[in-house]
């Protein structure tokens, strides 16, 4: 039997640990969106904060996965269901991309620019979110393209604890010693990771400033 015919007689399971994978990225991309891009706009208005909130992100992600999710499994609640665990892993390592690119991004802008608007009477707030933002924004996508890059690879390392995914097909092909269970999970979530890496590439350039 080849790939192929591997791939057609398990599609069912393979579409529902691919649909579980993407679960895992979308969820833990949004939250780590959510948290970074702020803690990218705070430490580009006050400097003074830019070091220890950049050590940490750099920290986390120095920390092997594996060693992570080790890490996290006695904490409570979170330990209770692996789901939640990989959740907060792949946040954690999602947030150092988010965090630099929004920092670089709205430093980036150029200060001529932000003084017109300061000109016009624009308040702190208004510029950030009418001329700031806006400029910054393919910068801020491109650490979103690669959050999102690094979460495809790395949810497949949840299925060590339970968490689902495409991994759940490498784990259980090494541990058969076999290649076609291993291409099941491995190709999919190639796949995934360079349409988003498409995906979101073709959307930067559409928004970066002419």
């Amino acid at each position: 039997m080849n790939w192929l015919q591997f791939l057609a007689q398990n599609r069912a399971e393979i579409l529902e640990l691919t649909l579980e994978h993407l679960w895992l990225v979308g969820i833990s991309t949004v939250i780590a969106a959510l948290v970074g891009i702020p803690l990218g706009v705070m430490i580009a208005r006050w400097p003074s904060f830019n070091k220890p909130v950049l050590a940490a992100a750099n920290i986390v992600q120095t920390i092997p996965s594996l060693a992570l999710f080790g890490f996290l499994l006695p904490v409570p609640w979170l330990g209770d269901r692996a789901e939640r665990l990989a959740i907060l892993a792949l946040t954690l390592y999602a947030l150092l991309p988010l965090i630099r690119n929004t920092y670089t991004g709205i430093r980036g802008v150029d200060p001529a620019v932000v003084e017109a608007g300061r000109a016009m009477g624009l308040t702190e707030r208004q510029l950030l979110w009418q001329v700031q933002l806006p400029l910054a924004s393919s910068v801020i996508l491109s650490g979103l393209r690669v959050a999102v890059v690094i979460s495809v690879g790395l949810a497949t390392i949840a299925a060590a604890i339970g968490a689902g995914g495409l991994g759940e097909l490498i784990f259980r092909g090494l541990a058969m010693v076999n290649n076609q269970l291993i291409l099941a999970g491995a190709i999919p979530a190639a796949l995934l990771a360079l349409l988003a890496d498409f995906g979101l590439g073709w959307l930067e350039g559409r928004l970066r400033p002419q």
